[in-house]
């Protein structure tokens, strides 16, 4: 009488199911680490606190030069970060502006492709685009509010902090998309498509 009452078959199937879950696991966790924790932190770290450093001297109001000063070193730092930095290790992009032998200034657009480079986790990714689409955002509704309650005095900061970090959103969008796209054509190229899909759907509909 065999002493074995699982065939051995069955004990190699259990094994090879085993260790399948223990590499959707890892590739998961691959997907949501934070490799780069310090990066990821002093990305949003200049840039929020300059917007909750305008948000204090406004409210307060005697602040005025100290404020200023301080907004302009935090988003100096953010801008120098971003482009130096952040965008290397979380997203595997960088931009830059060079000057050539005859005093041409070019601007390059760079994306690190490929499945051997170092690259980000998906978490990582979404803390760079994530601070780097909102905050500009937050200072154009900055620009806007100074405008509409006439508080002049505040508008050139807020003018430095829309154009420092909108030029670190325009060169990135660059990067992720190309760096000779024409970012007026692919818009068009976009709202053509989506009302050619609205068309065809009314259309059957009909």
């Amino acid at each position: 009488m065999p002493t074995d009452c699982f065939p051995q078959q069955n004990n190699d199937e259990d094994v090879s199911l085993f260790d399948a879950e223990e590499d959707a696991e890892q590739r998961l966790s691959k997907k949501t680490k934070i490799k780069h924790p310090v990066a990821s932190f002093f990305h949003l770290f200049f840039r929020v606190g300059a917007i909750l450093v305008y948000l204090l001297c406004e409210r307060i109001g005697d602040g005025l030069i100290g404020g200023t000063v301080a907004i302009i070193l935090l988003l100096s730092c953010d801008f120098w970060t971003v482009k130096n930095i952040t965008g290397r290790l979380l997203v595997a992009l960088r931009w830059w502006n060079q000057v050539d032998e005859d005093g041409q200034s070019r601007w390059i657009f760079e994306s690190r492709k490929g499945s051997g480079k170092a690259q980000g986790s998906h978490s990582e990714a979404r803390i760079f685009w994530l601070g780097l689409i909102v905050c500009p955002l937050v200072w154009v509704v900055f620009a806007f509010s100074t405008l509409f309650q006439f508080n002049i005095k505040w508008l050139p900061v807020v003018l430095m902090g829309l154009v420092l970090q909108g030029a670190n959103l325009y060169g990135y969008v660059r990067c992720k998309v190309g760096g000779r796209t024409d970012l007026k054509n692919m818009a068009t190229n976009y709202f053509g498509r989506q009302f050619l899909k609205q068309t065809l759907s009314k259309e059957e509909e009909s």
